[in-house]
């Protein structure tokens, strides 16, 4: 694969992994991307994981052809990325290992070695010549480990974003990117926010024309979208207006509650209502739906004086990813004593900003009279327009984006992905949003 004339694509694809980093479903696989920059001298963008060394080494035998490689550069440790270190330093030994600091340090613990008498420590801004290309470093520590680099190419206008807009799945399966993007990145980066925002910023300085990931495809048009979606999701903001509903039911009360209710908000004309079943569904797509909407409803049952195992399991996940800046509200059922709510809330202590309804729902084993009148009570408030949330769908029909070429300025909710300028006629990837 091309990336551009001198950059070939030289990673691989895994249809053997079940669990991605133990714990994460990947139906599709996954992809470990790894990158030949060529000119005077050669660069080898990260490695893959150590089962895929051998077909790695091939490709890049196969790109290269007689030549060898000068530079294997390391942005990250994970295993799935700097797995074949050792073997590639065995396969080329006159390249040299370009990396962090702390990069090395993990090197010596995961290889015995550190390659002391090869290797180039780099940091903030350091260079990296290769004849007529310039390789710059920009740090991005816990992005989400505390070594990662990233590497800036200014003469094709690469971005290589190490586990930056990364995705689920292989190449070779052709899906849509935001969704296993969004899982990939709550799940495996969501807790580190404050560290993507100082990443982009930098980022923000620098002109991309292309995104090449460690995981996912190489990113080459509409650019703005995605790192639009990456601030969204690294500020902890809602990216749709919408109610999540997370529940668990023992003998299926609970669960007729929430059926009822997420009907209820239908008719309201809520514009997107989600149920998970949180002992059925995927922990990791229950998570991600949290994340992606306003407001979330938690329903369970007490259960040995505190909550269903599932429920303490998924608001684990979410205060450990730094869950906020949501609306919240609980329904709770108990035969004697419910206390789910308390102990719900009382767990979400650690997030910031969270609204909690006023309505909210006590059931007494099962639906009567009072518990189905506060379901009709939460229903209609989960339904009303927050003011802030009125003032964001103001904000949305009202975007302009400016050329970055001529200036030009367009006016509306979205720019077309197939937008030319009127003027210089470049694409919608060289229009960027006015702030």
């Amino acid at each position: 694969m091309n990336i551009s004339n001198t950059i070939q694509y030289i990673g691989v694809n895994d249809h053997e992994i079940d669990l991605f980093e133990g714990q994460y479903v990947v139906p599709n696989g996954m992809a470990y991307n790894s990158y030949a920059v060529m000119d005077n001298k050669i660069a080898i963008m990260d490695t893959v994981d150590v089962h895929f060394a051998d077909v790695w080494l091939g490709n890049i035998k196969n790109v290269l052809g007689e030549r060898l490689p000068d530079y294997l550069i390391v942005q990250h440790m994970e295993p799935d990325h700097s797995g074949s270190v050792f073997r590639f330093m065995e396969a080329f030994p006159e390249a040299k290992v370009v990396a962090s600091a702390k990069a090395f340090v993990m090197m010596k613990n995961f290889f015995g070695t550190d390659f002391t008498d090869r290797q180039i420590v780099v940091g903030e801004n350091d260079t990296l010549s290769l004849g007529d290309r310039t390789l710059t470093f920009i740090t991005a520590p816990m992005v989400h480990w505390p070594e990662v680099i990233v590497t800036y190419d200014s003469k094709d206008k690469v971005l290589f974003s190490a586990d930056g807009f990364g995705k689920f799945g292989a190449l070779d399966i052709e899906e849509d990117w935001v969704c296993e993007a969004r899982r990939y990145y709550i799940g495996i980066v969501g807790k580190y926010g404050l560290s993507v925002q100082a990443l982009l910023k930098k980022a923000a300085a620098l002109d991309i024309r292309i995104i090449c990931p460690l995981h996912g495809p190489v990113l080459t048009e509409n650019l703005g979208y995605y790192i639009d979606l990456y601030n969204t999701w690294s500020s902890y903001a809602a990216e749709e207006d919408g109610v999540m509903i997370a529940y668990t039911s023992v003998y299926g009360n609970t669960k007729k509650a929430v059926e009822q209710l997420a009907e209820m908000l239908r008719k309201n004309g809520c514009p997107k209502v989600v149920v998970n079943d949180l002992a059925r569904c995927d922990m990791a797509e229950a998570v991600e739906d949290a994340f992606r909407y306003s407001k979330l409803v938690l329903a369970t049952t007490t259960y040995n004086s505190g909550i269903f195992p599932f429920m303490h399991t998924f608001i684990d996940h979410l205060t450990e990813r730094n869950y906020s800046n949501r609306t919240v509200a609980f329904i709770e059922n108990g035969s004697w004593l419910p206390s789910a709510a308390r102990v719900m809330k009382g767990m979400l202590e650690k997030s910031k900003n969270l609204t909690y309804t006023n309505a909210n729902v006590t059931i007494m084993s099962a639906l009567n009279a009072e518990s189905s009148a506060q379901l009709t009570a939460l229903a209609d408030e989960l339904s009303r327009q927050t003011p802030a949330e009125a003032d964001a769908v103001e904000q949305a029909a009202n975007k302009k984006y400016v050329c970055k070429v001529c200036g030009y300025v367009y006016e509306g909710s979205e720019l077309p992905s197939d937008f030319v300028c009127p003027i210089c006629k470049r694409g919608a990837e060289d229009f960027e949003e006015m702030k």
